[in-house]
């Protein structure tokens, strides 16, 4: 039996005790989150002065490279350390190969640098995969006569994508498309290449999930994939061990990081992957999650302010070292409101 539960007896015991005021629960609380815990997601769109919002996520807008340049300066006096970054590119551009994907003057290669040369203290996560690229909206090629995606052709286009990303600045890499062996071939071309010291963090256990709705409204995939699912290639939402097995895969391949993803419906998988590798693990609260918690609170069902710290602290108390979310500005106000 674990040593916690060797105590005496009520009235001996009375649990309320340590509740019984503010203070003394700050004192005894054993999950804290800070602004350091907090990575911002940002969507960038090209063009100037450009602030497009997004119908399905209240208060999320696209913005153009000026325009995040700004929003990154608010960020990083907010105490919040690191942004991710998704681009929304023109349709125009969007091809079966992806080659705008690996373009060296493309839209989140520029921003990259820009924000690099403008805040080089905030940490850029760069995502790597092909679905804001292609066409049809897939992560990956498409075998033109079956339609499936093809798993090695996708990975050569994975790893011109993450180099042109870390030759432009990133930090850190962080491959979500969910092709087997993508993170080996990527590590060893960073060796070869010098990149030695740019971090990698596999979307290890990203599933197959409804709550990536709003995402793909916001980078534009939305529409080429009415009739088409990923999953072939995303994990199912069925599984747990399954998860493990990809983590061990993904650091075996050389990922220096993992996250899971979505969020508040896989806090087990968290769990489970926090006590099974000792790696920092990190968690998306993703578009579907922020969305619901938006609809709720715009319809007074919930505190606004009660409902980002408590999902935002659950994470923390699974293992989590980090939480991309989008309501990362709205956390750190009111972790520094408490101060």
């Amino acid at each position: 039996m674990r040593k916690a539960l060797y105590r005496g007896p009520f009235p001996y015991t009375r649990m309320r005790r340590l509740r019984s005021s503010s203070f003394i629960r700050h004192l005894v609380a054993e999950t804290e989150i800070g602004t350091r815990d907090l990575i911002l997601p940002l969507f960038v769109v090209e063009g100037f002065n450009q602030c497009q919002p997004i119908e399905s996520m209240p208060g999320v807008n696209r913005l153009s490279i000026d325009r995040i340049l700004e929003e990154v300066v608010e960020v990083e006096s907010l105490g919040i350390s690191a942004i991710a970054l998704f681009p929304m590119i023109e349709r125009s551009k969007k091809t079966p190969m992806a080659e705008e994907s690996h373009n060296e003057n493309g839209l989140i290669q520029t921003a990259i640098r820009k924000l690099k040369a403008n805040t080089p203290n905030v940490l850029i996560i760069a995502d790597v995969a092909l679905d804001p690229y292609t066409s049809h909206g897939h992560d990956g090629i498409l075998d033109k006569r079956s339609g499936n995606v093809l798993n090695d052709a996708t990975n050569e286009i994975l790893v011109k994508q993450a180099l042109s990303l870390a030759h432009a600045g990133a930090d850190i890499i962080a491959p979500s498309d969910m092709m087997d062996g993508r993170v080996r071939i990527i590590r060893e071309k960073f060796e070869k290449e010098g990149l030695v010291n740019t971090k990698i963090m596999a979307y290890a256990a990203k599933y197959a999930s409804a709550y990536y709705g709003p995402f793909r409204d916001a980078i534009g995939s939305t529409p080429s994939l009415e009739k088409i699912d990923k999953n072939s290639y995303q994990m199912d939402y069925r599984n747990l061990k399954e998860a493990l097995y990809e983590c061990s895969l993904d650091l075996s391949e050389g990922a220096d990081m993992l996250l899971i993803k979505p969020g508040m419906p896989y806090l087990d998988v968290l769990k489970s992957v926090v006590d099974e590798f000792a790696v920092p693990t990190f968690a998306f609260q993703v578009s579907g999650e922020y969305a619901m918690h938006c609809a709720a609170c715009d319809n007074n069902w919930l505190s606004r302010e009660q409902i980002i710290l408590e999902s935002l602290t659950s994470f923390k108390r699974a293992g989590a070292a980090g939480i991309l979310t989008y309501f990362a500005k709205d956390a750190a106000h009111l972790l520094l409101k408490s101060i």
